[in-house]
């Protein structure tokens, strides 16, 4: 296939997930294969929290709804514009996908098929049946995909290059296990927020999103705040106070109580507001409904910091930090041009 028809069904991908919302969902009628595909996927989503209960319907539709946004005639063009794939010898390139948020692999998938290689998905199990289901769409579309796409469950082998994502521990058996091919392997990382003390109510509730999104897994959800020493954290408790419904949520109000009482027993000072412990840690990684946060004096000293733990963060988020920082609200809509760790995957796989 070409550039230029890879492209054109994966906007079609876009128009099709782009009739799916937890408010409202409709089929369009210029919408490819919805006699085929659109039931079944209403139903998916509706089962991704059988087979992860992490997945509910409003965190599976959120990341169905981002890729809608992303995955547009334009958005595609203007991607990969800035590079040269006109030379690629296509390859295999084994993925190693992580499960911790819907559909957290699917911009490596993306990245390999327009490149021009055929992928290799090693699915998480935490994450099996919306990857492939989006898959089968892109053959229907695009037949010819179906040379370039693979899905395996036992190890992964055949391959000409890897992606992996996992842990810090997985990490070093994946730079072991694959010292010998080209690879992205990425680790933990954790995202932060920079304040002053001069936000609105408005960024500070677009904080909440930052850290609730998801119930705060991926990587790219706020889970350490840096703050101006004597910082009080009246206005933040206010505005966030309309995330407050996540608590009934089972599974995450299991993390809060136990997580609470692990604080508690360690004689740790905490703030609390019913739904979210903050805990004064130099850490950046806090646990399941928990965020720590850390005084500062200035905020050169803070970019001193982050910038020499690059490679422990994942974003920053802040109007007053002037130093590359998203807008609040914004970590979880990341673009094509936002890849993980800062590693530009494209590159990547145009060179190998």
């Amino acid at each position: 296939m070409t550039l230029t028809e890879t492209k054109k069904a994966f906007a079609q991908l876009g128009d099709f997930l782009g009739q799916f919302s937890l408010e409202n969902s409709q089929p369009k009628e210029n919408v490819l294969f919805n006699d085929i595909f659109y039931n079944d996927f209403l139903d998916l989503i509706q089962l991704s929290q059988s087979h992860n209960r992490w997945f509910t319907p409003e965190q599976v539709y959120f990341a169905i709804d981002q890729w809608a946004q992303a995955l547009t005639q334009s958005n595609l063009d203007n991607w990969l514009a800035g590079y040269n794939l006109e030379a690629v010898q296509p390859k295999t390139v084994g993925l190693i996908l992580a499960g911790n948020i819907p559909l957290v692999g699917f911009h490596d998938f993306l990245s390999v098929i327009v490149a021009g290689h055929k992928v290799l998905v090693k699915l998480s199990s935490n994450d099996k049946y919306l990857l492939p289901f989006l898959a089968k769409y892109l053959i229907a579309v695009a037949p010819q995909l179906a040379e370039q796409i693979t899905f395996t469950e036992g190890k992964l082998e055949g391959f000409d290059a890897v992606i992996a994502t996992g842990s810090n521990n997985t990490a070093r058996y994946f730079e072991y296990y694959f010292k010998d091919k080209p690879s992205i392997i990425r680790k933990n990382r954790n995202s932060v927020a920079v304040l002053t003390g001069n936000e609105t109510a408005e960024e500070l509730t677009a904080l909440g999103e930052d850290i609730f999104r998801y119930f705060g897994l991926g990587c790219r959800n706020v889970s350490k705040l840096f703050v101006p020493q004597g910082y009080d954290f009246t206005a933040f408790f206010e505005a966030i106070f309309a995330y407050g419904d996540i608590i009934h949520y089972e599974k995450y109000a299991n993390n809060y109580d136990y997580n609470k009482a692990v604080f508690l027993m360690s004689n740790f000072k905490l703030l609390d507001n019913g739904f979210l412990t903050i805990k004064e840690d130099t850490s950046y990684a806090s646990p399941i409904s928990s965020v720590f946060y850390e005084y500062y004096d200035d905020i050169d000293t803070i970019k001193q910091k982050l910038d020499a733990e690059h490679e422990q963060i994942q974003c920053v988020v802040g109007s007053g930090y002037p130093h590359s920082s998203l807008a609040f609200g914004e970590t979880q809509k990341p673009g094509l041009l936002d890849y993980a760790d800062n590693v530009d995957t494209i590159l990547f796989l145009s060179k190998i």
